[in-house]
């Protein structure tokens, strides 16, 4: 018997090609892996360590006990419903609601094409100053119209392409703890450091406000449901994926976040651009600063292009399931990518850095609106996990038992309330970017209210 989420939907679908079934249960791990271990790591130390101080695993270990709840949720949803668009396709299900769906689709883009701005800005900064002085902005648009080919050019050749920049993140990483072993056989490092909160600020609200910052970094796992389709057997590879990922990545901050606080005091790595340079640069084992400088211009790389295939397998879903034009939805025959999806998210991010270009907006501000709007879409998926317990489908999935999604409700609603009371100021940026989804929507209503009007036979057609 079909599911009748399923059956559901795909009303509205255009007909196209199959997307290509390209990754399998490896590629899929180090897909995750390397949406994770990105650059949040590499930039946020700092950031983190300003607000909870020297015990910055603390918060990033906070981070990833969260973060499990809703990533179980997830692999329930993804092994039950296949399909890109993930937590579109996932709301859409339960709710039964064009506009509900649309809203929480556009918070996850909004959120992914922010980020892929970010960190084109990111690329073209400091980081590849370090080789070649170029204008910022003109560096980050040739950088994106790259990752953007990318995309399109193939599912398999962009997630081996991830393959090989995860390897390198990861290296960049594991050289980071290996300077913390080689600081503790010199005697430069003070591990007690590591556990020593802010002065002057309660424990409680210093790790809550650490957290938030460190779920930034963590967040990722999300982004692969959204090539669902382009996986062999996914109902078996998935939470194997999701969760072996997951876990990956936070034994390896944990690390990393403990070398940090050893190898550098608090107040220069919360000072510093680039706070994982500092501790090469600390290093009692000689190591070239470019050499990591290149390292991370590969870890920014790997995020901008993984967030692209994200945003871009987000509105072919939406336009897969008639929320947006069905143009989204069209296939190239050769490549067989979502070509219109790609091109439009990809003149996105185009179109933001043309415009704003590097604007001063704080580190912290950026990934803590990010967080808040994906927490928004968690809370809905997570609902949705339990409003479809009882929608059946024709194969074996995963089932998270049913405190976890009730647990990733509660925390989630949690952490925007911390947020809200410690700095409300995020969701004005938040709200402002959903406004913007609104008024889409708005318009394609108005669109296919007309298309109705002048052609009755579509109308009786859907």
């Amino acid at each position: 018997m079909e599911a009748s989420g399923s059956s559901g939907s795909t009303s509205g679908a255009a007909e196209h090609a199959p997307l290509k079934r390209g990754i399998g249960g490896f590629l899929l791990f180090f897909f995750v892996l390397g949406d994770i271990v990105g650059a949040g790591i590499y930039a946020l130390v700092g950031e983190v360590g300003a607000v909870v101080g020297g015990a910055i695993w603390s918060a990033f270990l906070c981070a990833f006990v969260l973060a499990i709840f809703t990533a179980v949720s997830y692999a329930e949803l993804v092994t039950k419903y296949p399909r890109a668009g993930g937590s579109a396709t996932y709301v859409n299900n339960a709710f039964r609601n064009p506009f509900v769906s649309f809203m929480v689709a556009f918070a996850v883009a909004a959120a992914s094409l922010t980020s892929a701005s970010t960190l084109s800005l990111a690329f073209a900064g400091d980081y590849l100053k370090q080789f070649i002085g170029v204008p910022t902005v003109l560096a980050a648009l040739v950088f994106v119209v790259i990752i953007g080919f990318i995309n399109f050019y193939g599912i398999s050749e962009s997630v081996r392409l991830n393959l090989v920049f995860t390897c390198i993140e990861i290296f960049g990483l594991l050289l980071i703890v290996l300077i913390g072993v080689f600081a503790l056989g010199a005697g430069t490092g003070d591990p007690g450091r590591a556990f020593e909160f802010k002065e002057g600020t309660s424990l409680l609200p210093a790790i809550l406000g650490g957290t938030v910052l460190a779920f930034y970094a963590l967040i990722g796992f999300d982004d692969s449901v959204n090539v669902a389709e382009e996986v062999r057997e996914p109902s078996r590879v998935y939470p194997r994926a999701i969760l072996g990922g997951l876990l990956a990545a936070g034994i390896i901050y944990l690390l990393v976040t403990f070398t940090a606080s050893m190898v550098v005091p608090t107040t220069a790595l919360a000072e510093s651009s680039g706070p994982l340079l500092e501790i090469v640069e600390r290093s009692p084992v000689a190591i070239p600063t470019q050499f990591f400088a290149a390292i991370a211009l590969v870890a920014v790389s790997n995020g901008a292009l993984i967030n692209l295939i994200m945003a871009s397998r987000v509105v072919y879903g939406m336009g897969d399931q008639g929320v947006l034009p069905s143009m989204f939805s069209r296939v190239h025959p050769n490549r067989r990518t979502p070509w219109v999806a790609i091109l439009f998210t990809t003149a996105v991010v185009f179109v933001l850095l043309s415009v704003i270009g590097p604007f001063p907006t704080a580190l912290d501000t950026l990934s803590t609106t990010t967080v808040v709007l994906l927490l928004l879409a968690f809370i809905m998926v997570n609902i949705s996990v339990l409003a479809l317990r009882n929608d059946p489908v024709d194969h074996d999935h995963f089932r998270a038992p049913s405190v976890f999604p009730v647990l990733g409700i509660i925390i989630s609603a949690a952490l925007l309330i911390y947020q809200a009371i410690s700095d409300i100021s995020v969701f004005g940026l938040a709200g402002l970017l959903l406004a913007v989804g609104l008024v889409l929507y708005g318009v394609n209503l108005l669109v296919k209210r007309r298309v109705d009007h002048e052609d009755p036979q579509a109308r009786e057609g859907r």
